[in-house]
């Protein structure tokens, strides 16, 4: 009885509520498209610019150089400090460690991308849920007019209506930014995978 009492004043309250709850999500996943863009930009362009210098540097067989000048935090840097660790175990040990350190660094990268995927997979169903309810209210209201106010029902569901399209609109950017962030990131990792093996090689004979 109680759920059935929790259900009814759900329904009473109509749609309006979902839609607010709709617009805050909405900013929220703004704010993590804008900060994932910004982590992606900066570690693809570090990558773009030092990568040229660092493939010659590797073919002159330089690896210590290549240590030296691989900028803090970044992923290239955190996969060559892991791979000068695992130096000394052979090459094998070194691509083995490749690996897992290149999983770690994509979750560093995916950190705070399932907001995103959640918003974008389930805001057309908040939307749908804040139609559904505003329906409900608008039969209320006209059950209670005894059938003689269509036209504030019709309002009524036209507003409903308004939740569905709402959430629609906060799941197409975040799933378009999912996607193209995790497009980001595949290019990223695997631009170190590629500077890993080559490091790994070059680390291995002098070893």
């Amino acid at each position: 009885m109680e759920q059935l009492a929790l259900l009814r004043a759900i329904a009473d309250s109509g749609g309006g509520w979902v839609i607010w709850l709709l617009v805050v999500s909405s900013f929220l996943s703004v704010g993590v498209i804008v900060e994932r863009l910004l982590v992606l930009k900066r570690q693809a362009r570090y990558q773009a610019s030092v990568l040229p210098a660092i493939e010659d540097q590797l073919g002159r067989r330089e690896p210590d150089e290549v240590l030296r000048r691989l900028k803090a935090g970044s992923v290239l840097s955190e996969v060559g400090r892991d791979l000068e660790a695992r130096a000394p175990n052979g090459r094998e040990a070194m691509l083995e460690s490749l690996e897992s350190q290149l999983a770690l660094q994509r979750r560093r990268l995916e950190k705070r991308l399932l907001i995103l995927g959640t918003l974008g997979n389930n805001a057309p169903f908040i939307g749908l849920l804040g139609t559904v309810l505003g329906v409900i209210h608008a039969f209320q209201d006209l059950s209670v007019s005894g059938g003689h106010g269509s036209a504030a029902v019709m309002a009524g569901l036209a507003e409903a209506l308004v939740a569905t399209a709402v959430g629609i609109l906060v799941a197409l950017p975040c799933v378009a930014a999912y996607n193209y962030v995790e497009k980001g990131i595949d290019d990223v990792i695997e631009d170190a995978r590629r500077f890993g093996k080559r490091l790994a090689w070059a680390l291995g004979e002098e070893h």
